[in-house]
């Protein structure tokens, strides 16, 4: 029988990629030998070479809709890269390609249509990005986040699925997490997510209301990269982190209450851990507004509180949080009847039913 093969492709962000790392067990274990296609030295590489997957780069270019010198260099770029990825899916042969987005995907998307490859694409944000929207037409499938998302999709292509979020981080310990952070189990812990650059509005307002909130809580501070305060080190039942990593399923398992930006994955980690949540946006002077979106649908299904980055104040946060955590249940209730709970089920079973039609 022959093997089953995908291809997976994404990059230029972590989140372009942590989703595809994610579904990697459940493609394992339904039997299919796995590549990546990405960047030459995109985020991406690292991150999938990490996981033993056999990674090929090709020439990307970025779609701008801005005027910058390198929009006449970066079409040639683009098509370069197309004939690299027709190259190697030629090679490889794969039955399906799974595509979570960015620049790097749109050539790899183009190339495997044209080898009659079969494309399901993944849409984090309530609106699709550029690079998404320019390979809509030539995918089968196209998997969502959010209700709101289906209707601005073709017809007929839009699969409500969740994103692929990695299973380990359901299997942390509240205990080595508390011990991680040095904290006791006497108060309710906040855990408080700025993104991987840290959220400089939410690192000064928290840090504002920290003798308040102390009071109450113990808080685990995942700042960002240079942006912890020498002054608080040694505050009890305060511990800051520019960022944290093989112990993050521990700091979850711990966490009571989340502060958060409203990144599509960071909050789709949120929904299917079921933690009581605050969210600031990223603003729409910093960003195409996609986090504000996806926010207020979290906030319309009940499961989060939004706070917008323009609107916050250090009063209105520590009163937010207040009034999150005495109606905690509420949120966790709204959250466990999401029918996104098991996304990666969803989207392995889909690849599984399209694949079966290029698979001989």
């Amino acid at each position: 029988m022959k093997e089953k093969k995908i291809v997976l492709t994404g990059g230029g962000t972590a989140g372009h990629v942590t989703p595809n790392i994610a579904l990697l067990p459940s493609l394992k274990k339904a039997g299919y030998q796995i590549f990546y296609i990405g960047s030459y030295q995109g985020i991406e590489k690292g991150l999938i070479e990490e996981q033993k997957i056999p990674y090929y780069g090709i020439s990307s270019g970025k779609l701008r809709r801005y005027l910058d010198i390198k929009n006449f260099s970066d079409p040639f770029r683009v098509l370069k890269g197309y004939q690299e990825a027709k190259h190697i899916l030629k090679q490889l042969k794969p039955d399906i390609l799974f595509s979570k987005g960015g620049f790097v995907s749109v050539p790899v998307v183009l190339a495997a249509s044209r080898c009659h490859i079969p494309v399901i694409i993944h849409e984090s944000d309530m609106t699709p990005g550029l690079a998404n929207r320019l390979s809509f037409p030539f995918s089968s499938k196209i998997c969502c986040n959010f209700p709101e998302t289906v209707k601005m999709l073709p017809e007929g292509k839009a699969v409500l699925t969740g994103s692929p979020i990695r299973s380990e981080l359901r299997t942390g310990n509240r205990t080595i997490g508390l011990n991680f952070a040095h904290l006791s189990g006497e108060k309710p812990v906040i855990l408080v997510m700025g993104g991987s650059q840290g959220a400089s509005a939410i690192n000064k307002a928290v840090r504002s209301i920290l003798p308040k909130l102390l009071n109450q809580f113990q808080i685990i501070h995942i700042c960002g990269k240079d942006n912890l305060e020498p002054s608080l080190q040694n505050t009890k039942g305060y511990i800051q982190f520019e960022y944290i990593k093989a112990e993050l399923k521990d700091i979850f398992a711990a966490t009571d209450l989340m502060i958060s930006r409203a990144g599509a994955n960071s909050i789709c980690e949120i929904l299917a851990l079921r933690k009581p949540n605050i969210l600031i946006p990223l603003s729409k002077a910093a960003s195409r507004g996609d986090q504000i979106l996806n926010a207020q649908s979290f906030q319309k299904q009940g499961f989060s509180n939004v706070i917008e980055e323009e609107n916050l104040t250090d009063e209105l946060l520590y009163q937010t949080v207040k009034k999150v955590y005495q109606n905690r249940k509420q949120y966790i209730e709204a959250m466990e009847k999401s029918e996104l709970a098991d996304s990666i089920s969803i989207i392995t079973s889909l690849i599984q039913e399209l694949s079966q039609k290029n698979h001989k």
